[in-house]
């Protein structure tokens, strides 16, 4: 085990490693990608326009020796656009399935929030259970399937708020945000030849990825850690504010998440540490909030770590 937890964290550094080429960030947001993919689950980047989440997304997908389709979502993108439609072949005279863009091991869903609520209901199956049912008939997906989706804020025009059940399948959902004037400058740097995301070139390859997402699943959690991740989750049920909380998949991703984080730290076992690095990024998106709440300026975020510092912390 120790020795898969080496190289697992040595093909992760690797991937993390080329994803700096490309993304200057002082947000740990790379690393929370990382964790989502070693964990099994799915990216939500939100930010305004123009702070390089597209960027993020397609420069992992070619880091990641795999197939990679995307998938621009508008107001008149259909489900079937995603899934894939049944052809009638006039050589055969029988209708052929044509696959959609979905079944692919790396979809990029690039403003997911511009398409309407019944195209984005199409992405759920596929993210919950990785396979989809179409025309009668339930079809796998490839694994690993890993979905990446970008969103601009809902408080722009021409876009359709994700709703609650959509929003649960993601792992964590983070942002870039804008960086120092130091950054900034290193951007336009790395701009002056071309972009660099021209020069990137897959680091680890399908079999690598399957044993990064294997030898996380075989991170030990205690049952203290456990106790603390359902203690997290269901202050979230009755905290002030709040008018839905945290599902029981919400925990799941979080212990996942942990169990990435410890591994890419080279640890055998979760401590409360990255339980705590990664608890805001996977449960604040998960929150409804009343409408006293959303009025007075509250955040999931903020109601998080509210609770984050009222609960105690396992020894």
């Amino acid at each position: 085990m120790d020795q898969s937890i080496a190289v697992a964290r040595i093909h992760l550094e690797q991937v993390q490693q080329n994803l700096s080429q490309v993304i200057r960030t002082e947000s740990p947001v790379i690393r929370w990608l990382l964790a989502a993919f070693a964990s099994g689950g799915h990216v939500l980047l939100e930010d305004v326009p123009g702070t390089g989440k597209t960027t993020l997304a397609k420069a992992f997908a070619r880091s990641i020796g795999v197939d990679c389709k995307r998938i621009q979502f508008t107001p008149d993108l259909l489900p079937s656009d995603i899934l894939g439609v049944s052809i009638f072949d006039q050589e055969t005279r029988r209708f052929d399935f044509r696959e959609g863009p979905v079944f692919a091991h790396i979809v990029l869903a690039d403003e997911i929030n511009r398409a309407s609520p019944r195209t984005q209901s199409a992405l759920l199956e596929a993210m919950g259970e990785q396979q989809v049912s179409v025309e009668g008939r339930v079809r796998l997906l490839p694994a690993p399937f890993f979905v990446v989706a970008t969103q601009n804020p809902v408080l722009f025009h021409g876009v359709y708020p994700l709703p609650e059940a959509q929003l649960d399948r993601f792992a964590v959902c983070c942002s870039l945000g804008y960086g120092s004037s130091e950054l900034e400058m290193a951007i336009l740097s790395d701009q002056m030849a071309g972009h660099p995301l021209e020069t990137i070139q897959p680091c680890i390859h399908l079999e690598d990825t399957l044993l990064v997402q294997e030898t996380a699943r075989g991170i030990r959690v205690s049952e203290e850690i456990k106790r603390y991740i359902v203690t997290l989750v269901a202050k979230t049920r009755t905290w002030p504010g709040v008018r839905l909380g945290v599902s029981s998949r919400g925990a799941i991703a979080l212990m996942k998440l942990s169990q990435a984080l410890a591994l890419m730290d080279d640890m055998a076992f979760v401590t409360p540490e990255p339980v705590r690095e990664v608890a805001v990024t996977a449960l604040a998106h998960r929150l409804m909030l009343d409408d006293e709440a959303r009025f007075s300026g509250v955040t999931g975020a903020r109601i998080i770590a509210d609770i984050l510092a009222d609960t105690p912390v396992p020894s």
